[in-house]
């Protein structure tokens, strides 16, 4: 197959089509924590590799030392792994392509660098701070004039043994366009005209992205490019590299934007939620990463709940959007209220167990019986706080509480309601949830009230509240007799009896 084609030509492919095993990759840089649009393409990533029988990589992208933070490698393992991410290879996991990290390349990347300049695609660059600052317009831009692409060989060897500091810079045609297939995009065209002839190796001898992601890509056998549309435009001028080297170029796949709003983008920089933000709120992982998987994909049978091998089986890119994604923070939060009320009472509370914790009623009461009211009443465990601390916040509230216009209820309908229930419940045995379903039903024939009269004044007597999780038998027999007795006779007092 001929350099600079595509290994495959059609929006997809068959594992019978292949003539070589797919490999993607994920290169984050660690400046942080991993951002919803980058767990995005790791998860992108991920999918098609997994569809496919292939190969994910995880390599770290570390040549920015300005913006390296400590930490941030850790980080992105642990997000991954915790997402169910899992890679093939990587720095911490090894493989038979290493070393994964770029700043442990740096000989490799020069290598190429200087193979590079011999191929006509790249030259050494003295050009100091003073000669760049000359070249900026009255826009402040500043556009190189491949200056020392003309300097001769005995004026670069001069200089490079007397130590003078350099850079190598990409040489790019002044003429002619640069073209390829994008699985998403289509045909892409730019003219060479509108690319500068960027830097590959900066002045400290790290490489650039732009350059350390060619290399990488093509020594780590990358098939598929997977990565932002940010990189459309940028793409023709690794394409110069492939072909300056003789190299194959990648099936290349970008992704469109997430956007926090019709006009801004989803942005680390801007301080955007990570996916730990929202772990941290309480938010299921596996609905943040099944909402993530769904901004810009919509699989062919439309369904929107899945599980990570579901998402690989439905996984094509023919559902991949070329319009922004708006991410919708509601959404997720619905859909991890889906996954919630699937789980079982004891995986609600192991997994809402940090939550619980920060509760006021942790250790006091039984939990199993209160995840069994919460499960249908919170989408996210970070809710569980507020929704229980009731149970042991107790204390002056608004009696028009007692005023419910569609349960046919007020004040006085209470002041006739609580002592009779307070009397019922003094002399109730068993404390247990059929006996009061039993003893309660009693007192509204007793009453010959409606059932949303007595017990919606009970329910608000017991918890202070307008909206609890469970009504009247849920939270007495949570609360036990005493305290509900309790509580019963401070509402009188209340109410003036």
């Amino acid at each position: 197959m001929r350099a600079g084609c595509p290994r495959w030509k059609t929006s997809e492919i068959k594992e019978k089509d292949m003539n070589e095993k797919v490999r993607t990759r994920f290169a984050p840089s660690p400046t942080g924590y991993l951002h919803i649009g980058g767990l995005r393409t790791a998860l992108y990533g991920y999918l098609y590799a997994k569809k496919y029988g292939g190969d994910f990589i995880l390599r770290i992208e570390d040549t920015d030392l300005q913006r390296y933070v400590e930490g941030s490698v850790e980080i992105i393992y642990d997000t991954l792994k915790d997402a169910g991410i899992v890679y093939d290879e990587g720095p911490d996991v090894g493989g038979n392509y290493g070393p994964y990290v770029q700043s442990e390349r740096r000989e490799i990347y020069h290598q190429y660098a200087e193979e590079l300049i011999r191929r006509g695609g790249a030259y050494y660059c003295f050009c100091d701070k003073e000669r760049m600052e000359s070249l900026r317009d009255e826009n402040g831009n500043c556009r190189y004039d491949k200056h020392c692409l003309h300097l001769s060989e005995e004026e670069i060897k001069a200089k490079l043994e007397s130590g003078a500091p350099y850079v190598i810079r990409q040489n790019i045609p002044e003429e002619g366009t640069g073209s390829y297939h994008d699985l998403v995009y289509g045909d892409i065209s730019v003219d060479f005209k509108d690319m500068e002839d960027g830097i590959l190796i900066k002045s400290d001898g790290m490489p650039t992205y732009n350059f350390a992601n060619v290399v990488d890509d093509h020594l780590m056998g990358i098939t598929h490019v997977i990565r932002g549309s940010e990189y459309l435009s940028s793409t023709p001028k690794y394409n110069l590299m492939y072909d300056a080297f003789g190299w194959q170029r990648p099936v290349y796949i970008h992704l469109p934007p997430i956007m926090k709003d019709e006009r801004h983008k989803l942005s680390k920089r801007n301080g955007d939620a990570s996916y730990a933000d929202f772990v941290e709120k309480g938010f299921v992982k596996e609905a943040i990463v099944n909402y993530i998987a769904l901004l810009g994909w919509s699989p062919k049978e439309n369904v929107e709940k899945m599980s990570l091998s579901e998402m690989i089986e439905r996984f094509s890119l023919d559902g991949i959007s070329k319009s922004p994604s708006i991410f919708d923070e509601a959404k997720m939060r619905w859909l991890s209220g889906e996954y919630i009320k699937e789980m079982s009472d004891e995986e609600f509370v192991a997994r809402g167990d940090a939550f619980f914790r920060k509760s006021k009623v942790y250790g006091k009461y039984d939990l199993k019986k209160i995840a069994a009211l919460l499960k249908t009443r919170v989408e996210t465990f970070g809710e569980i706080p507020e929704k229980i601390d009731f149970l042991e916040e107790f204390g002056e509230y608004d009696v028009a509480l007692f005023t419910h216009k569609k349960m046919k209820t007020d004040e006085n309908i209470a002041r006739i309601v609580l002592p009779a229930a307070r009397e019922l419940f003094a002399s109730l045995s068993s404390f247990d949830f059929n006996t009061l379903h039993e003893a309660m039903m009693g007192l509204v024939g007793k009453l010959g009230m409606k059932n949303g009269q007595v017990f919606w004044c009970v329910r608000v007597a017991l918890s202070g509240r307008e909206s609890t999780p469970g009504g009247v038998m849920e939270l007495a027999e949570l609360l036990g007799k005493e305290e509900s007795l309790k509580r019963l006779d401070f509402s009188m007092k209340l109410l003036g009896l």
